[in-house]
């Protein structure tokens, strides 16, 4: 299994964010912009929450205001779960399965370094599994 760490040299470098005080509709637009389903909620450089579509559409319909009036802060998870560059995908695989989340930040030194998604472990997953069936079918035919 790959660490966090290797994971994230795939991926481009950086991660989307927004305020707090930014507004929904901010949120909303930023977040079709880049065609990601999460957006994490920096104040100064510190992680305070993060804000994804499933915040969206049970939290919003619910706050009953318009997406203009809220702020991110108003919908957002302020308990974020997160992985440092050092544990696996394997782990990672675990926290999220088991908390039914689908985005977490990499955390290194308190500074967001990153974000991993179900998506991004999957797909490792699946390069694993297929470099060793490749590895067995060459073994096979030699």
């Amino acid at each position: 299994m790959k660490t966090v760490a290797q994971l994230l040299k795939t991926k481009a470098a950086g991660v989307v964010s927004i305020k707090p005080d930014a507004t929904v509709t901010d949120a909303v637009k930023l977040l079709a912009e880049k065609n990601i389903g999460a957006i994490l909620v920096l104040n100064n450089a510190r992680l305070v929450g993060i804000l994804s579509e499933r915040d969206l559409a049970r939290k919003m319909a619910l706050a009953g205001k318009s997406p203009d009036k809220m702020l991110v802060s108003d919908i957002m998870t302020r308990q974020v779960l997160f992985v440092t560059p050092a544990q696996t995908n394997e782990e990672c695989m675990a926290l999220m399965t088991d908390k039914r989340v689908r985005h977490l930040p990499v955390i290194e030194n308190d500074r967001v370094v990153g974000i991993l998604s179900i998506g991004d472990l999957v797909k490792d997953i699946i390069c694993e599994q297929q470099f060793t069936i490749d590895q067995l079918v060459q073994y096979i035919h030699r």
